[in-house]
Order: structure tokens, then C-alpha cells, then sequence
């Protein structure tokens, strides 16, 4: 994959940078993604990788190549305490899946002492690897585990992951995840193969007080052969009115509209199409426009040291390798990212 957009050569510093398109990113809610390498062990075929080949592609094409690691412990640190301090404060950990990087425990540990009350530290994983995992996750800065379960059943499992492993293996991820998290979370993609699954899957969130997201097939390149699949999640709407009136709709900050319901106190989210995108001012004038439907919300983080502020636009990649090993590298990596996040505001990209 091609990268368009390079950070100058090192040059010092005259003065603070200006900070502001990356502040006001943060302000309105934009995530920080930090994904540790493109390996999972499983390989759902709607995988995008955050914007690197998919496990699934990468297994079936010897040609399909992987991005080089660029990053190793230390710098993820740099990069990420660098994005924190100038306000991006929530972050998530995603992959590939996190958990089988062996970058993901010095890391994860590694950020302890960079913990504030306004900081939040999310885990998103497939949940095969939890409980192996426990004893040094309970030393970690993770305070959110976000399980993904787009399956309900062994054969939904192998159809929708190409696996052979029983989903029982993922719920009892999801069950370590609570008997040792305060803040467990689940997330669904609706589609064809697993639809009639999310009833029984809703149930068992509400069982087990899990708060779950259900998420309306996001239409990207990596997905393209798939979109037959796409289902709409107008009968569970329908499901949940009929079970609460407290229902609210979201739609500040950035990324998607989501209908919010919450019933004995747990909060069902559902990502909903119809709602539209928000792209807080910084896609006027991108070509993609039209077809976007999740706008800016998530600056992605890879181990090639690229940072994608959209899934869309593989051009905007920014290579971050030049500020490595830079003794001032953590106000360097800010103060490009604020610039890049700045000129794409002004169009310039």
C-alpha cells in the first residue's frame, strides 16, 4: 500500500506548535485507534484491518502483503503519550487482534503511569485470547474490554470468522472479561448469516448487563464483495421499542448517528444508516464525500508508524517514520498529526 504524505525531514522546533485542528478533533469526541499488527486468529470477511490487507485476504493470497513493522514498544508509547497530551484521551487498542501481539503486555503495561481521570484506555478484541491473558491484563491501563460477537452458534462462528473453533471459546472470553473488568461491552455487525442469531444475542446481553452496540454494514473497499450481506436494523428497532420507550437519538461529535435504548438500565446501541455522518467540517471538499458514511472520527495508528484519519482514503496515509528516534520526537509526531488534521480541514490535501 502506497503512502502519499510524509512528514518533513526533522527539523527543530520554533516554538510550540500549533496544536489546534488536534485539540478540536478531541473536543469533539475523536478517537485515537492503536493497532499493535495485522495478525488475528480468526479471519471475518468483513475485516478491514484499519486499513491494512485483512487476516482473511492475507491467507488466501501469498501476494497480498502486509505492511513492514516499523514501531517497536518504545515508540508506540512516545506516539501515543505524545497524541494524549495534546487532548486525544480516548483510546483504543484494536488489531488485527491485540491480544496475540507480543507488543500489546509492555504497552499496555507500559502506559500506567500516563493515566488521568479524563483518559480511557478500551480493548477491542475477538475474545479468544482474554482469559490466557488475565494475569498482566489485570496490571494493564485497560479499563474497557469491547468483545466483538457476530455470532451466536458453532456454524455462524465458521461461516462468518472462517474458523473451526466453537464460539463457546468466545463467550468465555466475554465471561473472564467480566469477572475481572468493571466495564464489559459488546459489539455486532448485523448481516445476513448472523440476523436471526440477534435476538437470542440481545438476550443474552441483557442477561448478563452487558451493554451491546449493533452496527449497520459500513460499505469500504475491503468489504466490496460482501455487500449482499448488508442487512437493515429496522426489525430489531422495531424489537427493542416494543420492549422500552426510553429511546434517544446521538448524533453529536463525530462518526455515525446511533439510536440509544436502555432497558433496566442497560444502554443498547444501534448504528444506524438513516442517521447520517458526521464530518465536523474537515470533508468538504474530499472526493469521497458522497459515499462516506461514517465521516472523521478515528485517527488509526499502525505498526508501519502510518496514521489514517479515514478507511476511505488510503492517500491520506501519514508516515510517521521520519520523527523515529528524533530527540524530540513525541512534540514532532503532535505537531504533524495537527497539521495533517489541519490541512485536510483547509482542503489542501
Amino acid at each position: 500500500m502506497n503512502t502519499l504524505y510524509a512528514v518533513p525531514e526533522p527539523t527543530p522546533l520554533a516554538g510550540d506548535p500549533d496544536l489546534t485542528a488536534l485539540s478540536n478533533f478531541a473536543a469533539l469526541r475523536g478517537q485515537l485507534r492503536v493497532s499493535f499488527g495485522p495478525k488475528c486468529s480468526i479471519a471475518c470477511w468483513f475485516c478491514h484491518n484499519e486499513g491494512d490487507v485483512p487476516p482473511g485476504d492475507a491467507r488466501k493470497d501469498p501476494n497480498a502483503h502486509q505492511r513492514e513493522r516499523a514501531l517497536g514498544a518504545d515508540e508506540y508509547l512516545a506516539m501515543i503519550v505524545s497524541l494524549m497530551d495534546a487532548g486525544l484521551n480516548r483510546v483504543y487498542f484494536t488489531g488485527g487482534e491485540p491480544l496475540i501481539s507480543p507488543l500489546s503486555r509492555p504497552v499496555l503495561t507500559g502506559l500506567r503511569s500516563h493515566t488521568r481521570p479524563d483518559r480511557t484506555f478500551s480493548l477491542i478484541t475477538n475474545g479468544l485470547h482474554v482469559r490466557h491473558n488475565l494475569p498482566w491484563l489485570a496490571e494493564s491501563v485497560i479499563d474497557k474490554v469491547k468483545v466483538s460477537l457476530h455470532y451466536f452458534s458453532d456454524e455462524t462462528f465458521q461461516e462468518i470468522a472462517y474458523t473451526r473453533l466453537p464460539v463457546s471459546r468466545v463467550l468465555d472470553g466475554i465471561e473472564a472479561a467480566r469477572d475481572n473488568f468493571e466495564q464489559v461491552e459488546l459489539n455486532c455487525l448485523i448481516q445476513a448469516a448472523n440476523q436471526h442469531e440477534v435476538p437470542a444475542m440481545l438476550e443474552y446481553a441483557l442477561t448478563r448487563r452487558l451493554p451491546v452496540q449493533f452496527i449497520e454494514l459500513v460499505g469500504t473497499d475491503f468489504n466490496a464483495s460482501g455487500q449482499g450481506n448488508a442487512v437493515a436494523a429496522d426489525d430489531l428497532l422495531s424489537a427493542l421499542r416494543g420492549m422500552t420507550s426510553d429511546e434517544r437519538v446521538e448524533v453529536a461529535g463525530v462518526g455515525q448517528g446511533r439510536r440509544v435504548f436502555t432497558i433496566d438500565g442497560i444502554e443498547i446501541e444501534v448504528i444506524h444508516r438513516s442517521l447520517g455522518r458526521h464530518h465536523v467540517g474537515q470533508c468538504g471538499t474530499c472526493p469521497q464525500r458522497q459515499a462516506c458514511t461514517e465521516g472523521f472520527w478515528a485517527l488509526r495508528l499502525d505498526h508501519a508508524a502510518g496514521l489514517m484519519p479515514c478507511l476511505l482514503r488510503e492517500d491520506l496515509r501519514l508516515d510517521l517514520r521520519p520523527v523515529l528516534g528524533q530527540p524530540n520526537t513525541s512534540s514532532m509526531v503532535a505537531a504533524a498529526v495537527a497539521q495533517h488534521i489541519a490541512d485536510f480541514t483547509e482542503g489542501t490535501l
